[in-house]
Formats: structure tokens, sequence, C-alpha cells
């Protein structure tokens, strides 16, 4: 059986690896073809809150989401993983 301190290890640097995967995955997000990258706030929202001709770009916020949920999904991996083998000792 586990013990508590390998269980709390386990999921701050699963916590640890979300974070910085997802920070990694919004540096690294998609560059639209004239504005560039999108703003976290586009980006978060997946486009919701574009109005008018900016409507262009929802399929590019919605990818850049994607992008970023991926890499922060696979930082949390990572993480937990550190965190199982750190614990097994």
């Amino acid at each position: 059986m586990a013990s508590k301190y390998s269980d709390w290890l386990t999921l701050k640097l699963g916590i640890v690896g979300f974070v910085a995967g997802g920070l990694i995955g919004f540096l690294y997000r998609p560059s639209a073809l004239i504005v560039g990258q999108l703003p976290f706030s586009t980006v978060i929202t997946r486009g919701a809150n574009l109005k008018g001709v900016e409507q262009v770009l929802i399929p590019m916020a919605q990818s850049s989401f994607n992008h970023m949920m991926t890499i922060a999904i696979i930082g949390a991996a990572i993480g937990v993983t550190l965190g199982l083998l750190l614990s097994r000792k």
C-alpha cells in the first residue's frame, strides 16, 4: 500500500506537469495567417468571444486550445509517472 507522502508527491507532480505542459502548449500554439498567435483570452474561450469579421479565427482558436490542452495532459502524465517512479524507492 502506498504511503500518503507518495500519493501527495504524485498528485503534486501531476499538477505541476499539467501547468507546465499548458504553459508550453500555449507558448507553442499555432499562428493565424495575418494576426499571428491569438491572445490567451481568445484561446481559452475557444473563440467564443470573437465577434463580426473576427469569427473567421474561431477554428484557429479551437485548434490552439486543443493543442494547449493536449500538451498539458501529456505534461500531467509525465508528472504522475515521475511521481510514481520517485515514490517507489
